[in-house]
């Protein structure tokens, strides 16, 4: 167990996000593959922390709900009133107490709108605060702009904060400080169980104050530091849309130099979105206008894109996937994909094979070597090794009520424009012709031929279309050729 493990971590998410003007919970938006409370939590979880309290009000069993799918391990305390940040801290700490929980050690609040900061920033927080010997130490950040924010002022001797004071609040000296408050604090727990006991609410808005908790415990000659965040965008709050995009822009911007510098190339950065949970080998390209989300998985040698959207998919080494929607699927080895090409949940293309232009796979699995070219339908199917099945070709899997499987066996050559009727076997080495409605199985070695006899009728455009640019044509052929003749 580390040294600086964290008696608990609260992260505080319990408010309505008016300004984001959604029916959604403000902590439940969500960027690259997440929800922000889910980075939040992701981000304290780094630090293994004794307990992890998420502190709910606003749409609570919906939040409740969604942080039991992503970390089964959180506790969640309810905040019935928002009743300022001080309240909810102590509500978690209620929460803790109420089954017999004494906090001995680190406690660190974090907000849930915070979806940049990591744990390694977290981490430094925790170590700073334990070799300073620090009551409650601050996540600060130096900004270029700090107007709005509430500024740290710093002892300038030993460097222990003596204020956070509001913009609003600041003599024009304290204005020109850059360093600001984050919001995310670390405390000593008994000093900070004590303290809350003596919070007031004569403010403005009436709440309990979790700031106040720094005058408190400086009065009782106790230290408060701060830690300087490495990237001040880490601090970042959602409160509105137009934050969203911008921090999503950022994470984006971080996960795509994370996978840039451990091998991966990326034509064009600005056009490339990726999930948190995405995973590259080396060499792996990534071309123009590229999504890559959920659980993906890309090896070595592959290229994905452009203009290709990969959902829950993975990718074999050296295989090429250009202009497709893929979701659920599996790309083997070498395999081609696009363009225009739909593999839908349940697709397995094996080492080799080939799902080529304007071609939609579902549930389907596909042999090595096995190409489906273009223009046709694979749905709930068995194809086995280097078959080549036509253009035009529908696996009618479908009758109305139920659907049906279709297998066709390995160095199969299936014709153009065929229907293959589920439930249907086309056995090894078989062949069907063009045009043919397969609703019977074809024994392996076969050819199968469905169709109707073709019958000509002499001269029906010049009796039915007479005049027609069509009839004028077939009476120059019928004179060029008797002139042949």
């Amino acid at each position: 167990m580390s040294a600086n493990r964290p008696a608990a971590v609260v992260v505080l998410a319990a408010g309505e996000g008016t300004r984001m003007k959604s029916a959604t919970p403000k902590v439940l938006h969500a960027l690259c593959g997440r929800s922000l409370v889910g980075h939040v939590v992701a981000a304290s979880r780094e630090l293994d922390p004794e307990h992890l309290v998420v502190v709910v009000g606003h749409a609570r069993e919906q939040v409740r709900a969604h942080l039991s799918e992503v970390d089964p391990g959180v506790r969640t305390a309810v905040q019935h009133e928002q009743r300022g940040t001080g309240h909810a801290v102590r509500t978690a700490l209620e929460e803790l107490g109420d089954s017999g929980v004494v906090l001995d050690g680190t406690v660190i609040v974090v907000c849930g709108d915070t979806p940049l900061l990591t744990g390694e920033t977290l981490r430094r927080l925790g170590e700073t605060h334990a070799a300073d010997g620090n009551a409650v130490t601050v996540l600060s950040a130096e900004v270029p702009d700090a107007t709005g924010y509430g500024r740290i002022v710093r002892d300038a001797a030993s460097g222990a904060v003596t204020a956070i004071v509001e913009h609003k609040d600041a003599t024009d000296a304290q204005r020109a400080i850059r360093e600001i408050n984050s919001g995310v604090f670390a405390f000593d727990a008994r000093l900070l169980v004590d303290a809350l006991g003596k919070v007031r609410t004569d403010n403005s808005q009436g709440e309990e104050y979790l700031t106040d908790v720094l005058g408190i415990v400086r009065a009782a000659g106790h230290r408060v530091g701060a830690a300087v965040a490495a990237d001040h965008r880490e601090i970042l709050g959602i409160n509105n849309r137009v934050q969203l995009a911008e921090a999503r822009r950022l994470l984006n911007e971080r996960l795509l130099e994370r996978a840039m510098l451990a091998g991966v190339t990326v034509v064009d950065p600005a056009s490339t979105f990726v999930d948190v949970s995405v995973s590259f080998e080396q060499d792996v390209t990534v071309h123009p206008g590229t999504q890559l989300l959920g659980a993906t998985h890309v090896a070595s040698g592959a290229e994905v894109g452009p203009h290709s959207r990969l959902t829950d998919s993975s990718v074999g080494e050296g295989a090429v996937v250009s202009f497709t929607v893929a979701e659920g699927a599996r790309i083997g080895v070498g395999a081609n994909v696009g363009p225009y090409a739909y593999l839908r949940p349940g697709t397995d293309l094996g080492p080799r094979s080939k799902a080529g232009a304007y071609v939609e796979m579902k549930n389907a699995s596909v042999g090595e070597g096995t190409k489906v070219p273009h223009l046709s339908y694979v749905g709930d199917a068995t194809i086995g090794e280097f078959t080549n099945i036509g253009a035009a070709s529908v696996f009618v899997n479908y009758d109305g009520e139920a659907k049906h499987h279709t297998t066709v066996g390995s160095h199969c050559r299936t014709g153009s424009d065929n229907m293959f009727v589920a439930p249907v076997t086309i056995g090894d080495g078989a062949y069907t012709a063009a045009g043919s409605v397969i609703t019977k199985d074809v024994p392996p070695g076969s050819l199968a031929v469905a169709r109707g006899q073709q019958r000509n009728i002499e001269g029906w455009v010049a009796r039915k279309r007479p005049g027609s640019a069509a009839a004028q044509a077939a009476a120059a052929a019928r004179l060029e050729s008797e002139g042949e003749r």
